[in-house]
């Protein structure tokens, strides 16, 4: 029989001692994991939620208690607001999470990188000379010195008229303004437009008939007509509202303010494609608009800016509780 041969022995680098070789230590056992049924088994039972729970919730607004289905929860806060005490008025309860105004002014707005920069054929800018400018400019001059000399003697109540939207004098603040709604069009795929549109398989031209209008459709002054002229031929030189597109976390874009505006100021039309609002019943998109409350309900209309519209898209969001709501269509 042959002789055990000994273990081999290194020297240790360090203070030339000599150690012995181990073996691996084997490894561990796999580790075993409990299955659902068991976790099921095992877990206690959490208490229903009733609607006793929020029994005690009253509106922040009127505070109120009453018309419980129509009373929101902020996420955040859990205060509860009535639909229709809300400014601007919430039409219908929210699919994704909701904040209340005090909770949705702490939180961060950001602008982000413009992505869109051929902004005047984005926006189909009308380039035009400053001496047509100037000679546009002297007329509204004109107009309004005429309308003073014809003021009558005697002074009535006035009449709040609808005032035109003042762009921003700083051509590179304007071009910031417009490159931001541009990327956020881009981003949402849509086509800008600030007109009304008529796709086929929707209502037709047709159906857009004021005569349909339940209670009759207000007609706008004289006054109130020259100041939508006048935005929108501003609009086609490139002059738009002090308005900037921002980025929110929760809900995606939303407007701000980029400079003062005043009460009663015209900001933009509501445009989109026209539908009939029976075919967007069940829509879940945010933004739409009533163009026609018909009293035969299959003839009310609703525009819906998802694949074309403007900066009306954003302010219209359901969580947008800047003043901005002078969108007139």
């Amino acid at each position: 029989m042959a002789p055990k041969r000994p273990e081999a022995e290194s020297p240790s680098p360090t203070n030339g001692s000599v150690r012995k070789r181990t073996a691996a230590p084997p490894p561990p056992p796999p580790r075993r994991y409990r299955s659902l049924a068991e976790i099921m088994r095992t877990a206690k039972a959490a208490p229903p939620v009733t609607g006793d729970y929020y029994s005690d919730v009253r509106c922040e607004q009127c505070r109120s208690g009453d018309c419980d289905d129509e009373l929101l929860l902020c996420d955040r806060c859990e205060k509860g607001y009535h639909l229709f005490c809300l400014r601007p008025i919430v039409v219908r309860v929210p699919t994704g999470p909701w904040l209340c105004p005090s909770c949705a002014r702490e939180r961060p707005f950001r602008r982000f990188p413009l992505m869109q920069k051929k902004i005047i054929d984005f926006f189909r800018i009308q380039r035009c000379s400053i001496a047509a400018a100037e000679e546009k400019c002297g007329i509204s001059q004109d107009t309004r010195k005429r309308r003073r000399r014809s003021m009558p003697l005697i002074m009535h109540k006035k009449r709040r008229r609808i005032l035109p939207f003042t762009p921003n004098e700083n051509p590179a603040q304007r071009l910031q303004q417009m490159g931001s709604l541009a990327t956020a069009l881009t981003a949402l795929k849509m086509e800008f437009s600030n007109e009304l549109t008529y796709m086929r398989g929707m209502a037709s031209r047709s159906a857009n008939q004021a005569i349909l209008e339940k209670g009759g459709m207000q007609v706008l002054p004289r006054e109130d007509k020259e100041t939508l002229e006048l935005c929108r031929a501003m609009c086609k030189r490139g002059e738009c509202p002090p308005l900037v597109v921002v980025y929110d976390s929760l809900e995606g874009f939303t407007v701000q303010a980029d400079g003062h505006i005043k009460d009663m100021t015209f900001i933009t039309e509501y445009t989109g494609d026209v539908d009939y609002l029976v075919n967007r019943e069940h829509d879940d998109c945010d933004s739409m608009m009533t163009l026609l409350s018909a009293t035969n309900p299959s003839n009310s209309l609703v525009i819906c800016p998802d694949k074309r519209g403007n900066i009306a898209r954003f302010i219209n969001g359901i969580n947008n509780h800047n003043h901005l709501t002078n969108c007139h269509t």
